[in-house]
């Protein structure tokens, strides 16, 4: 049913299982990539995964953030949805190759047997426990060891301008720092900060969008260094950051406008 539409992305319709699970978990999202059927495939759907698609903790966040304004949640909406079909179609366009062809064959249809269901559900969670929870164990070591240590107060200092640029306030760069550790601590991170009045609703605006679209937590980017490479995922997440930062100042030059403030 999607065929069509991801076609513009240099995908085929089997993109929409992993875009569908990268709204629970990216860092699953970005594993099951490898039911696509081309390397360029897998690279563009990881791309637009680590870009685009909220997990779920961080889309619960952010829409209750913006949730008292319904024309910040239309104009959030339309805004990612927008960024996701120019960097979809941009990408598709740039990376070499061509979109393989889709076909799908349907298996005989019989009502499930409950001990065959029960069986299928334990060896995927098994999976999923023997792939995923190293990698949360070991960020949350290094989210640790960068507070212990200082690495984490350092890098807040040196990404202070860029809040300014953005029209945010200079405490903003913690929730993106812890963003990427985990992105609903960013999340809930300005959550505080407009509870306290540090942010109004159009500095909340510009940065639920910026944070949306930020770099992947770093248990994705574990995920995606593992199928897809060091450079690879170092290239698309130096890319990510940089379409961030600029949507956060295109965001903060549209509320600029009268008719867009909220």
């Amino acid at each position: 049913m999607v065929d069509g539409f991801f076609r513009g992305f240099g995908l085929n319709g089997r993109a929409v299982i992993p875009m569908t699970l990268g709204l629970g978990c990216g860092t699953m999202a970005v594993i099951v990539t490898r039911t696509l059927e081309t390397g360029r495939e897998r690279l563009l759907a990881t791309f637009l995964l680590a870009l685009t698609i909220p997990c779920s903790a961080q889309l619960g966040v952010v829409l209750a953030l913006l949730s008292h304004n319904g024309k910040a949640v239309i104009l959030w909406l339309v805004y990612i949805t927008v960024v996701f079909v120019l960097a979809g179609w941009l990408a598709a366009h740039l990376v070499p190759g061509r979109r393989s062809a889709f076909y799908m064959e349907l298996p005989p249809l019989r009502l499930p047997v409950l001990s065959n269901v029960l069986t299928k559900a334990y060896t995927r969670m098994a999976w999923y426990f023997v792939e995923i929870l190293p990698v949360f164990l070991s960020t949350s070591l290094a989210l640790w060891i960068a507070d212990r240590t200082g690495i984490l107060q350092s890098l807040v200092g040196a990404t202070k301008p860029w809040m300014i640029l953005l029209g945010l306030p200079p405490q903003t760069t913690q929730m993106f720092l812890f963003g990427f550790f985990r992105r609903d601590y960013g999340a809930a991170g300005l959550y505080d900060m407009a509870a306290v009045g540090l942010l109004d609703a159009n500095q909340l605006f510009v940065a639920a969008v910026t944070l949306t679209l930020f770099v992947p937590c770093v248990a994705q980017f574990a995920v995606m260094i593992k199928e897809r490479g060091v450079m690879a995922s170092l290239l698309m997440v130096m890319l990510i950051a940089a379409v961030a930062l600029t949507s956060g100042l295109i965001a903060n030059w549209l509320v600029s406008f009268p008719a867009l403030r909220l």
